[in-house]
């Protein structure tokens, strides 16, 4: 007697969602992914689109800080706050990562909306 049982299939717009949070190069994968026909769906590019909204977010962070840090005083104050800034980014990262693993296309709290129209050129 076989035992014919069938794995299920996992939803490559799933894959493409988590590969996006795994740092940039997976971030690259995830568009690589996405561009061939099978793995193009409405999930992976949602979750494109909030995982390089948070790309550009922490990057453009970083510039701001290294301007900001040769500012004696207010700069270095700036520069601490921004920092502080990086644990919400974290935590962001998290919230979109679990969405991701779940199959969610739930939207990042305060920016979530914001990274979905700005980069809605991303199909």
């Amino acid at each position: 007697m076989e035992n014919n049982t069938a794995l299920p299939q996992e939803d490559p717009g799933k894959i493409v969602g988590i590969l996006a949070y795994c740092t940039g190069i997976g971030l690259i994968i995830a568009f690589v992914m996405n561009a061939d026909q099978k793995n193009k769906s409405e999930l992976g590019v949602f979750h494109l689109r909030q995982s390089l909204g948070l790309f550009i977010t922490s990057i453009s962070m970083m510039i701001i800080s290294f301007m900001f840090v040769f500012i004696p005083i207010l700069g270095w104050m700036i520069v601490m706050l921004i920092n502080l800034a990086y644990i919400g980014v974290f935590v962001f990262w998290i919230m979109g990562l679990i969405s991701a693993i779940n199959g969610e296309k739930k939207a990042l709290p305060l920016v979530g909306q914001l990274y979905q129209n700005l980069l809605k050129g991303i199909k």
